[in-house]
């Protein structure tokens, strides 16, 4: 999987689960600003990006992520560590 096609998949997912409008994804965003989830839906959002794509996210993970890409690049890296 690559860096795409993560991209396109947790957006599918925050637009599909919790109901963020497409539009305001994007990329160097401020993830939590734009987001503005609870904390439950955090730990909602944890779980579904581990079930789909296979990986463990731990809390020292979401230490300086800040933006959308943060985010995506978390995922990029924690596949492809899967995949070593």
């Amino acid at each position: 999987m690559n860096i795409e096609e993560i991209i396109d998949k947790v957006n599918e997912i925050l637009v599909e689960e919790f109901e963020v409008d497409a539009e305001v994804i994007e990329a160097d965003k401020n993830l939590k600003q734009t987001l503005d989830l609870d904390s439950l839906d955090y730990v909602d959002l944890v779980v579904i990006i581990e079930s789909n794509f296979g990986v463990k996210l731990v809390e020292a993970d979401f230490v300086g992520m800040v933006t959308f890409q943060d985010f995506y690049n978390i995922i990029n890296n924690k596949i492809a560590a899967k995949n070593a």
